[in-house]
């Protein structure tokens, strides 16, 4: 979706860029992207441009391989979860669509990037802590695991102070991922036992 755009302006858009937007709010990701490419736009209007060919895309998200799994046995085990997701509520409403029984076993969701109680995207903790505090009784957040892709979440939940546990696209380099607690190639490789979780 950002390359049709970008390609529009003779800008392509790179792993390195890429990397550098993974986790951040809708607007911060496109006020990187004016500022990375030097494009003749301002943010909210590259925003307004990825909002007009965005529905079909998103549509079509499917969820990583052993998510699924991993939501039903944590709420079947009595494990609060939450979502806390850089995506506006329009976007993560289109995402989730066809997830929407997945998406009924947490207990609330923070989109930060139309959440007025998230003032700082990702890497800045505030989705994380946010996301907390929701819940009925508020865990401390050394209590929290967060389970990530992009580094920018990774080091959002570290500065959150919480335990996270990543699951990074195979082109991120080691080196962005040093900060996760745990590093995983799949969700389906996840040990519940490992953070005091009833295992599978």
């Amino acid at each position: 979706m950002f390359e049709e755009i970008v390609a529009s302006y003779g800008k392509v858009f790179s792993w390195d860029l890429k990397m550098k937007i993974m986790g951040t709010t809708e607007l911060d990701s496109a006020r990187i992207m004016v500022r990375e490419l030097d494009l003749p736009i301002t943010a909210e209007e590259f925003t307004e441009a990825v909002k007009k060919i965005h529905h079909g895309f998103l549509s079509k998200c499917s969820l990583m391989p052993g998510a699924e799994r991993l939501v039903k046995h944590l709420h079947d085990n009595g494990v609060p979860i939450a979502m806390a997701t850089s995506s506006s509520a329009e976007s993560m409403g289109i995402k989730m669509s066809t997830h929407q029984e997945l998406l009924s076993q947490f207990l609330h969701v923070v989109t930060g990037s139309s959440d007025p109680e998230v003032k700082r995207g990702k890497p800045q903790p505030d989705i994380f802590l946010v996301c907390a505090s929701r819940f009925s009784d508020p865990p401390q957040p050394e209590k929290c695991l967060v389970f990530e892709d992009a580094p920018n979440g990774v080091l959002a939940g570290r500065a959150a102070g919480m335990q996270v546990v990543m699951v990074p696209d195979h082109m991120i380099p080691p080196e962005k991922t040093e900060a996760a607690t745990l590093v995983l190639s799949s969700l389906e490789q996840f040990k519940p036992e490992l953070f005091g979780l009833p295992p599978f």
